[in-house]
């Protein structure tokens, strides 16, 4: 996962949490349901990357890396 992709998915995490506590805070269940959701997706995201990258290095060890 490059280092782009790991700042958004964090960004994506803080800003979930942020927004799940303040709807928390002021009660409102669609706020809070936002920030999970937005936690979730960059979950979801966090995981599809790390399966990719556990593919790409597979395939470089049976394959080879032909970039170093």
């Amino acid at each position: 996962m490059n280092t782009d992709d790991k700042f958004e998915n964090a960004k994506d995490k803080v800003g979930g949490q942020a927004k799940e506590g303040l709807g928390k805070v002021t009660g409102d269940k669609e706020t809070q349901a936002e920030g999970q959701a937005q936690q979730g997706k960059a979950d979801a995201k966090d995981k599809l990357q790390d399966a990719r990258d556990t593919v790409k290095g597979a395939i470089d060890g049976v394959f080879g890396n032909k970039d170093k």
